[in-house]
């Protein structure tokens, strides 16, 4: 059986309890075994605060996982009589980044086939001395990446970024041919090796509304995202656009398209957690390591309460574990 990373992310947000209740609705594991990168004593803490009855073995590579018990690498014993539920220090801080760090240590050693990422505080991050804008980026220099790609994954929609975390001011100057055509082969890529789809179709999203209606509301459309798709169309690739964005989600939604390619965050983010607010899952492209995450922050605000939901976590798992199979037999 191979293993899973799972690293438990902040540790006063709600990380702890959806791992918790993950493990126990998950029952047995047939093939790929998940392990908690994390804290021993916030989980068991957790645990008991919500009442909740499981056990948790203290694990290292090589050793044999109990049945019925939540493995754990042990990575940080942080005092749990001083911590708060959503308020963070920079010892959590720092602790969530050495689960991360480790998890691609020992993903690069074959000891895990893939991690999947419980949410982070961006601002822990940079307190921690990490500048970074988020998970993704710093997976990214970790692992010596630069054309990275955010796809967000559910099974009504996905979609992809071509710009990620900046002002909205700033979207249009960062999109230009090259990076725009990069990121609709690395769509079409992941979409054949990891999701096993033979001929994935993708769709492309114009930036200003009615796709610029012909210069009227903006050149982008013609000077950089139809010049990218026709570039990629050339070289074999099944992609069309740019679509009105007020239409083409719905398109999407209706099975037309296997993917979408979105100019910012939200024109991408919004329709897709419309649609898949629970079980949307983070998949992170154009790494060498497989990664995906939940599609949630860390909800401090109920961080504690018994209330976080482990949807999102189990679909990521599930899907950290067909990526990871896929890969597996498309080498």
């Amino acid at each position: 059986m191979r293993h899973i990373a799972i690293t438990m992310g902040c540790p006063v947000g709600i990380g702890p309890e959806i791992l918790i209740k993950f493990f126990a609705q998950a029952g047995s594991f047939s093939e790929y075994q998940p392990v908690v990168l994390g804290d021993l004593g916030v989980l068991r803490r957790c645990a008991n605060e919500l009442e909740i009855d499981t056990e948790f073995q203290s694990w290292t590579p090589g050793l044999l996982i109990e049945a019925g018990k939540i493995p754990v690498l042990e990575l940080s014993s942080l005092n749990v009589d001083t911590l708060i539920w959503g308020q963070p220090t920079l010892s959590t801080g720092k602790a969530m980044v050495a689960y991360i760090e480790k998890a691609v240590s020992l993903i690069t050693e074959r000891i895990f086939a893939a991690m999947v990422t419980c949410p982070i505080s961006k601002a822990s991050l940079n307190r921690a001395g990490y500048n970074f804008p988020g998970h993704t980026e710093m997976l990214a220099a970790l692992t010596g990446s630069s054309n990275y790609v955010m796809m967000m994954a559910g099974s009504t929609l996905r979609v992809t970024l071509a710009t990620i975390h900046c002002p909205l001011l700033e979207v249009p100057a960062r999109l230009n041919k090259e990076s725009l055509a990069t990121l609709i082969q690395t769509t079409d890529t992941a979409l054949r090796r990891d999701f096993g789809i033979p001929a994935p179709r993708i769709a492309v999203a114009a930036l200003n509304p009615h796709a610029g209606e012909a210069g009227l509301f903006g050149h982008e459309e013609e000077d950089v995202i139809l010049p990218a798709i026709n570039a990629m169309r050339a070289a074999g690739i099944l992609v069309q656009g740019p679509f009105p964005p007020d239409t083409i989600f719905f398109k999407a939604a209706q099975g037309m398209f296997e993917a979408v390619v979105c100019m910012y965050h939200d024109q991408g983010l919004i329709p897709f957690k419309l649609l898949h607010f629970q079980d949307g899952v983070n998949v992170t492209l154009g790494l060498p390591i497989v990664r995906t995450s939940v599609d949630h922050g860390t909800a401090y605000d109920i961080a504690g309460k018994g209330l976080a939901d482990p949807a999102s976590l189990a679909a990521a798992v599930e899907l950290a574990a067909l990526i990871a199979r896929n890969r597996d037999m498309f080498s």
